[in-house]
């Protein structure tokens, strides 16, 4: 199927109708379904549909509980919920708004009016995933911004306390920025650090590390799955990239050119462990580094949190 093509779940335990609503809609969206609560639950968790039709009258989980569960999940609540069903008192209506939904449709259901709803509430996802990206990225690097670098670290912290798997963090500052702005000029400067970010993102191969603008000329990246070692190659050829742009630098005191200074930290956390923590571990191998003479790399394994 077209992978850019808009996800759509019909869930609802009768067959028939999960067939006269997939022939309507397969040709705009990739259709998935699922005939029980709990397996739409899970689908909606696995593919992030960008648009659920939901049955409310279903076995063992109904359409409302369905709904409640998926406002409460952080990865499930902002995808729109339809309801489809034959219960059409203004009682079950209200009560299928309340737990989340955004429109009701009642069965016996016109197939016109299905698709129309359908394509409106599609297009006014699509609009809000794309003010939800544009609100993370960095204005003037293109690359991801603080928030979504939050937002990451939090995710892919949770994930490494369920996994037991290693996470990485590298803090990286350019060397002397402040002088390099008062010497060229602030266009100058702006300019840097776009060459820095487009190095930065380069210079990371995994789909899964995250590279971000963390504030001024400071950055971050994020690699799941990595230990120090790991960590330790990935920040080196950072540094060593960023050397081989060759921008000019007259006033740094480590070298003719834009230089980097990083900290590493890398941890196997566990529950109540802290994201601050490890964080400020990284924060405090960048003020090693700074400290030792910049334009180099300091790092720490803090192994298994205890």
């Amino acid at each position: 199927m077209d992978k850019h093509r808009q996800k759509l779940l019909i869930v609802d335990d009768i067959s028939i109708n999960i067939e006269v609503l997939n022939e309507a809609l397969e040709d705009e969206y990739e259709v998935l379904f699922a005939t029980h609560g709990n397996d739409a639950l899970e689908l909606a968790v696995n593919e992030r549909p960008d648009l659920i039709l939901l049955d409310i009258m279903m076995p063992e989980v109904d359409g409302y509980e369905v709904c409640a569960q998926l406002k409460k999940k952080d990865c499930t609540k902002n995808i729109p919920v339809i309801f489809i069903t034959s219960k059409s008192d203004e009682e079950d209506e209200t009560k299928g708004l309340k737990v989340g939904a955004i429109d009701y449709i009642i069965k016996p259901f016109s197939i016109p009016i299905v698709k129309a709803r359908v394509r409106n509430h599609m297009e006014l996802k699509r609009r809000g995933d794309l003010l939800e990206s544009l609100s993370m990225l960095d204005g003037l690097t293109g690359i991801p911004n603080r928030r979504r670098f939050e937002e990451y670290l939090d995710q892919e912290w949770r994930r490494s306390i369920r996994e037991g798997t290693p996470l990485s963090l590298i803090i990286l500052d350019i060397d002397f920025f402040k002088k390099y702005n008062d010497s060229y000029g602030h266009l100058a400067g702006d300019d840097c650090l776009k060459k820095v970010a487009a190095t930065l993102s380069e210079s990371i191969n995994r789909p899964a590390d995250l590279i971000a603008r963390y504030g001024g000329e400071e950055f971050v990246c994020v690699m799941p799955c990595t230990d120090s070692g790991g960590g330790v190659h990935v920040a080196e050829s950072i540094r060593e990239n960023i050397i081989k742009l060759q921008i000019p630098h007259a006033q740094s005191e480590v070298a003719e050119y834009v230089t980097v200074s990083l900290g590493l930290a890398t941890r196997i956390p566990k529950q109540n462990s802290s994201r601050e923590e490890f964080l400020n571990i990284a924060d405090q191998q960048l003020y090693l580094a700074k400290s030792a003479g910049r334009n180099q790399l300091h790092y720490m394994d803090s192994g298994t949190e205890e």
